[in-house]
């Protein structure tokens, strides 16, 4: 057994969060994105130290080898085949012309794939994948919010992208989320990414999540955005009776991409 057999599953989140904040945090950031004590952080480091997987710094914490946290890429192929159908399905939701703001994450990198087939779109973006995808594409006009990058999001967030984003008026918001729940809504794991969206969502016509359902009754600690402010939900099939009255009570309108699709066929 190494001793990366050792490290315990919060210690893993640790990891994750770390990823999340572009390879270094502070204790107190680490333990609010976790909902957890500083003291149980300081705890959860030593661990970390002792596997090599982080280094330790005062009141903070950087990753040793940034490729032991969860990377990009295996994001964008967990559940790939589910991702492109919804991304198929948002990008239907979208019209030549409209003035679109795309958020970072896996499957709204689907989504700027999709929406190479529309012209003229304005398009506000902090993901670095979505310029690459849209950028120069049939008379598309493509901005980047600019802010901290951060390495394992592949994108940038702070107050200078949320003051680039809130200079426009958007036909519709796509953003996606870590987590769906009846209670809580649609959240995310990280707070800059929820402080972004919240920053715009009132400036939207339309204000559209993209999730696969794998993302169903899990937990993060940040509201990504009101339910009542989203009108949108696209996923890759009909949603449990649960959530689904908990959508159509938020007045939220469900898009299911592959509804005859079964789970396993859709991974």
């Amino acid at each position: 057994m190494d001793d990366s057999d050792k490290i315990p599953h919060r210690g893993h989140e640790v990891l994750e969060v770390l990823a999340r904040f572009g390879g270094s945090a502070r204790n107190a950031q680490i333990a609010h994105a976790l909902g957890v004590s500083e003291e149980t952080v300081r705890r959860l480091v030593r661990t970390l130290a002792q596997a090599g997987k982080v280094e330790r710094v005062h009141g903070g914490t950087y990753l040793s080898h940034p490729q032991d946290a969860p990377i990009y890429s295996s994001a964008l192929e967990k559940n790939a085949t589910a991702k492109s159908e919804i991304a198929r399905k948002a990008a239907d939701l979208i019209a030549d012309k409209m003035t679109v703001f795309l958020n970072v994450g896996s499957t709204t990198t689907y989504v700027a794939e999709q929406l190479r087939r529309l012209s003229g779109l304005t398009v506000v973006t902090n993901s670095i994948p979505a310029i690459a995808s849209l950028a120069g594409n049939n008379g598309s006009r493509v901005f980047l919010t600019g802010g901290e990058v951060m390495r394992a999001e592949r994108g940038s967030f702070g107050r200078t992208a949320e003051a680039l984003a809130q200079q426009f008026a958007y036909d519709a918001l796509i953003v996606g989320a870590d987590g769906l729940s009846p209670q809580h809504g649609f959240v995310t794991g990280n707070a800059l990414e929820a402080d972004l969206t919240r920053a715009i969502a009132g400036q939207a016509e339309r204000v559209i999540v993209v999730a696969d359902l794998s993302k169903l009754h899990k937990r993060a600690p940040f509201v990504a955005c009101q339910p009542e402010l989203i009108t949108d939900f696209v996923t890759e099939r009909d949603p449990d009776p649960a959530l689904a009255d908990a959508l159509a009570g938020w007045g939220i309108t469900t898009h299911a991409a592959i509804p005859a699709m079964t789970e396993a066929e859709a991974r």
